[in-house]
């Protein structure tokens, strides 16, 4: 009985560091305290609040519009780029500030 209750109680500690402590912000619940603001950068977001990819986007080194879907993706700096090709791909990742403007990298930030 006492093995039993022993683990229950470590089981009930983990669920509650993990829904409310350091786990929160792994599962993206993220602590703003209930202040209604948050320091993160908005981004598009579905229904329920989370981040959702857009169905298009631009390539930023050949500039065509493509489906996320199909496209090959890079992240850069913490956000998300699509690309329509594998050597678009390539020439963003060895030359990442050539390709983003400073409108796109000041909007993405």
């Amino acid at each position: 009985m006492a093995s039993i209750l022993f683990f229950l109680f470590w089981a009930g500690l983990f669920l509650l560091m993990m829904r409310f402590g350091c786990g929160a912000h792994v599962m993206g619940h993220g602590h703003d305290h209930g202040n209604g603001r948050s320091d993160r950068p908005t981004a598009p977001s579905n229904a329920t609040g989370h981040w959702a990819v857009p169905d298009t986007d631009v390539d930023p080194v050949c500039r065509m519009t493509i489906e996320t879907a199909k496209a090959k993706s890079a992240v850069y700096e913490g956000h998300a780029y699509h690309f329509c090709s594998q050597d678009c791909r390539a020439k963003f990742e060895a030359e990442p500030k050539k390709y983003l403007t400073p409108i796109e990298t000041s909007s993405k930030t």
